[in-house]
């Protein structure tokens, strides 16, 4: 069956109250899913649950960096078709940075995915699929983020190695340049974010900054497609060729 539908297929997004999470949502939802969403903030979560204004969906709170917690959520959820793993907040700096922004990227983007994978895998129907989430900057850093590329390479190996482990469970891995949406950079001022969206017109072939919309296209795609398996695909507007 090379083409998968999504109706009535069950959908998991850890992270899905903002962002391309939420935007993936809705398209899931759009083509028949039941989505349920997990993420850290129960505030997001409810204006998500608002927004999406759909009885297919649930919320979950979670801390996705507590190994233990993502355990117990996923005996909860029991049999799924889908995971999506967007969630991640970490700080970016060059190789003089403090231990703890130098780690924060591992630990709040790469360990997070590696276990919500090993705790989802024994749930997964056998047909269905994992998308983790990557970011183009792994494959075209810049020269203040030695582990933050560091960790998008490692999650790219991740992905291939997790197709070749859990096959026929197909693993896919999205690797999306800068991505305007209304809830992205957490904690950064308004004129930050700008900056950087300005800065990245100019880094891509396309000259604009992509929508969430866009990059959750690219998430439906590796869902539905039956014979994607150990790739990784860059809705970045061709950041990684200029």
């Amino acid at each position: 069956m090379p083409v998968i539908s999504l109706n009535n297929q069950r959908v998991v997004i850890i992270g899905g109250s903002s962002g391309i999470g939420l935007a993936t949502a809705q398209q899931a939802i759009e083509q028949g899913a039941h989505v349920i969403i997990a993420g850290r903030s129960q505030t997001k979560l409810d204006i998500a649950l608002q927004y999406l204004n759909n009885d297919s969906v649930e919320t979950f709170p979670l801390d996705n960096q507590n190994e233990a917690e993502l355990q117990l959520f996923f005996e909860h959820v029991g049999k799924f078709d889908h995971l999506f793993t967007p969630g991640a907040s970490y700080v970016r700096g060059p190789l003089s940075s403090s231990t703890e922004v130098a780690h924060s990227c591992f630990d709040a983007k790469f360990w997070p995915q590696y276990n919500a994978a090993k705790y989802a895998a024994p749930h997964l129907n056998p047909h269905g699929s994992i998308v983790l989430m990557s970011g183009a900057f792994g494959q075209r850093p810049l020269a203040d983020g030695a582990s933050y590329a560091a960790c998008n390479g490692a999650i790219e190996s991740l992905g291939k190695a997790l197709a070749v482990e859990l096959a026929p469970v197909r693993v896919n891995v999205i690797s999306p340049g800068t991505i305007y949406t209304a809830f992205n950079w957490e904690g950064a001022a308004q004129e930050v974010r700008d900056q950087a969206y300005d800065a990245y017109t100019s880094m891509n072939l396309l000259g604009r900054v992509g929508q969430a919309a866009e990059a959750a296209h690219t998430v439906i795609y590796l869902m539905t497609n039956g014979y994607t398996t150990g790739s990784t695909l860059f809705p970045d507007g061709g950041y990684i060729l200029r």
